[in-house]
């Protein structure tokens, strides 16, 4: 019986074999397999024999294990590990072994034991009289390469690299495939790509492409089905991506056309500064589509500092104005008190307390709903919002609360959106019977957020311009394991912005003192959000209660007052702290990443954020952000434990060399992977996505959706492409597509 995609992998591997798949790999089936591609290819072509090495040329072999030890350096830190390979099975010693070193190679001494076979690859050089690889690149294999009959049979053909773990390496995983591609008839499988478009791109069919993928005979094969698989699986993407929107724009919305002489005229009247150019336009964009009778769905991304709030805010008023409700839902409490504060101080005398005027009295009623609120104050704030009496609601994760209902929600503003995961997102937004707009705020395009705005998920708007007389803010990297002296330097530091009158950040990752670390939501935050790149350093993160009590007896810092400021707090001392802070009472506050968003306070100067490294790119920005906003300039220092060359560093160094956010964040993309592109995962850790990248192939997916916008213009139910919609629904699944249109 032949194999099909269905097929399980214990009918086709074994059942021992299976599991490990399964609980390794996370592949089940045949199409499972059939579908994890190779991660690269090495090319075999003339193995170069162990005794014909030439001296200082790059070479390739294939030799097995013969023995391996490892030991530690005497002149400075690290470890060596010294491989013996030999290209002979039996040989031992003799011209046909050859020594590999790797220093500090903790990957190598695990894998490179007794008897194991790998191809290695580097430039030969000479120690002590004898030939060696320093450091060479390798990959495991199935020790039947060894034998000279398979070597001379495989030679010229690529091999495969595949995503392996350490029980199942490589060369199983290739087994695997070559006994699924001996038993599945490819011919049979559904070709996903329409005709026209594999003519149009010269790209090879499914079946074809499969088998020069696993299997290919040159570098031109896996080239050529490489690129047949980006243009699907980007085909597959804008394809739902389009339907999506589409079916979106059908939906019924709460149009909410602009009114002359309500609130938002009032509003701008009163306006003490004059709106930039950039927010202007975007303004009258947002006027536009909530006019419209489709909901909008729309990204605002800005600089800090550039004016978002203030474009949301007259969204949400031209809402008001035509007796719809808006809420904004931001991540911490600290953030949601610092809005609703900012609204009202900005609305002035267009606030109203639930008092009822006349006709022509021009007001707006605020109401702020937070987790830790009163039962009186919720209650308040509750009936506000199902009654229409409060026209706009600001709030947390409250706002999302099964009991939490709105009496007509026109406008739901989302800020700094990689806070929230898109089911909540969408949990506001099902308060209301239409479809309400919706529109996202976020101060540097993260990731997520660039990555969807290239599959064109959201229309997107960009504020570049930053208000006048906002000053500057120098960064610097403070390393302290080559500049130990530099600890006591920062503190110094700190101390002379204080006595000039001014204020001081310290930020740091986690809590501490029996705060449950474990389970700290910022600790996590602040460890995950920049993505792969922030594997957490061996030595334990400095915590808001360590450095309180080691700040409390910094001579520098005497009679000095310290605050501290972190999510444990409850609502009546977290806006203590931040009062006392904001009014100069205290001249450092110690926070962790609470303060990373919305706080405002112009008389801070100075940021020292401490371990630095376990924070992402697009995230050191935001928190340097909270400083020099007041018209004097702002410095922020990255203070690290790393050493001088860690990858952590190269981050640090990115942001220290520039302050232009959207340049940062293609770096945070160029340090990172996209991220869950499909899913509610926006850390980065695992791309959905197979074979396509966002920075790499921003062609290939701009083209896949002109051309997919052409399908579903000409047929949107996808009716004439039933192996496209398959391949939508076995891509993505439902509920993942359902994540597109809400993201």
């Amino acid at each position: 019986m032949r194999a099909d995609r269905t097929t399980r992998l214990d009918r086709l591997i074994g059942a021992k074999g299976a599991k490990k798949f399964a609980d390794q790999l996370g592949l089940a089936t045949a199409g499972d397999l059939l579908g994890y591609f190779p991660r690269r290819y090495m090319a075999r072509g003339e193995l170069t024999p162990i005794q014909e090495l030439p001296f200082d040329e790059d070479v390739t072999l294939v030799a097995q294990v013969v023995s391996s030890s490892n030991r530690r350096m005497a002149t400075r830190k690290g470890s060596i590990t010294e491989v013996l390979v030999s290209d002979r099975p039996g040989q031992t010693n003799g011209p046909s072994t050859l020594s590999l070193t790797f220093f500090n190679g903790f990957k190598a001494s695990k894998q490179l034991t007794r008897g194991v076979v790998a191809m290695f690859s580097g430039r030969v050089s000479v120690y002590r009289g004898r030939l060696q690889l320093t450091n060479p690149i390798y990959d495991l294999l199935d020790p039947e390469d060894l034998d000279p009959e398979a070597a001379a049979r495989l030679a010229g053909c690529p091999i495969p690299v595949y995503p392996a773990t350490a029980s199942v390496p490589s060369w199983t995983i290739a087994k695997a495939v070559g006994t699924l591609l001996g038993q599945i008839d490819l011919a049979s499988l559904p070709e996903a790509l329409p005709a026209p478009l594999r003519e149009k791109y010269r790209l090879p069919p499914v079946a074809d492409a499969y088998r020069m993928i696993h299997e290919p005979e040159s570098d031109a094969a896996w080239r050529s089905a490489q690129r047949r698989f980006r243009f699907e699986e980007a085909l597959v993407l804008q394809t739902a991506l389009a339907r999506r929107r589409a079916q979106h724009a059908a939906l019924p919305s709460r149009p909410s056309p602009a009114r002359r002489g309500g609130l938002l005229d009032a509003f701008d009247r009163g306006l003490p500064f004059e709106l930039t150019a950039g927010q202007r336009e975007v303004g009258d964009l947002l006027a536009r589509e909530l006019a419209a009778s489709h909901p909008m769905n729309r990204l605002l991304q800005g600089e800090v500092g550039s004016g978002k709030t203030v474009v949301a805010l007259r969204a949400m008023l031209q809402v008001v104005d035509d007796g719809g409700q808006a809420a904004l839902l931001a991540p911490t409490e600290v953030l949601a008190a610092q809005h609703y504060a900012s609204i009202r101080a900005t609305l002035g005398p267009l606030v109203r307390d639930g008092l009822l005027g006349g006709a022509d009295d021009l007001g707006v009623e605020v109401a702020l709903l937070t987790g830790s609120q009163s039962a009186g104050e919720k209650k308040r704030s509750l009936l506000a919002a199902a009654s229409g009496q409060a026209g706009i609601v600001v709030g947390t994760h409250a706002l999302l609360s099964e009991n939490v209902q709105f009496a007509d929600l026109g406008l739901v503003v989302v800020d700094e959106q990689h806070r929230f995961g898109v089911e909540q997102r969408d949990a506001l937004r099902a308060k209301s019977l239409a479809t309400p707009h919706l529109l996202v705020m976020t101060a540097t395009p993260i990731p997520r957020t660039v990555a969807m705005t290239v599959f064109g998920d959201l229309e997107t708007s960009v504020l570049r311009e930053l208000p006048r007389g906002r000053s500057p803010i120098a960064t610097h990297t403070v390393g302290l394991v080559e500049n130990p002296s530099w600890e006591r330097r920062v503190w110094q530091r700190a101390r002379e912005e204080v006595d000039a009158g001014r204020q001081v950040y310290v930020v740091c990752p986690t809590i501490g003192a029996g705060a449950g670390d474990e389970g700290d939501l910022e600790a996590l935050d602040a460890a995950t959000w920049g993505g792969t790149a922030l594997a957490a350093p061996e030595q334990q993160a400095v915590s808001v209660a360590d450095i309180t009590a080691q700040l409390e007896a910094e001579p520098a810092l005497e009679g000095v007052a310290i605050g501290v400021l972190h999510g444990r707090l409850d609502a009546d001392a977290k806006t203590a702290a931040m009062r006392a802070f904001a009014t100069g009472q205290t001249g450092v506050l110690v926070a962790t990443t609470v303060v990373e968003v919305g706080v405002d306070v112009p008389n801070a100067t100075l940021m020292v954020i401490l371990d630095a490294d376990r924070f992402g790119i697009a995230q050191l920005h935001q928190l340097r952000g909270r400083v020099g906003r007041g018209g004097h300039p702002g410095t922020c220092l990255l203070v690290t434990r790393l050493e001088p060359g860690h990858p952590s560093r190269e981050r640090l160094a990115a942001v220290a060399a520039s302050t232009d956010g959207f340049e940062l964040a293609q770096k945070d993309l160029e340090f990172r992977r996209e991220g869950d592109i499909l899913g509610a995962s926006q850390s980065g850790r695992r791309s959905t996505l197979r074979l396509l990248r966002v920075l790499r192939d921003a062609e290939v997916i701009a083209s896949a959706r002109e051309d997919a916008i052409e399908i579903v213009a000409d047929d949107p139910d996808l009716e004439r492409h039933p192996a496209l919609a398959s391949a939508i629904e076995d891509y993505l699944d439902p509920e993942r597509e359902v994540f597109l249109e809400r993201g």
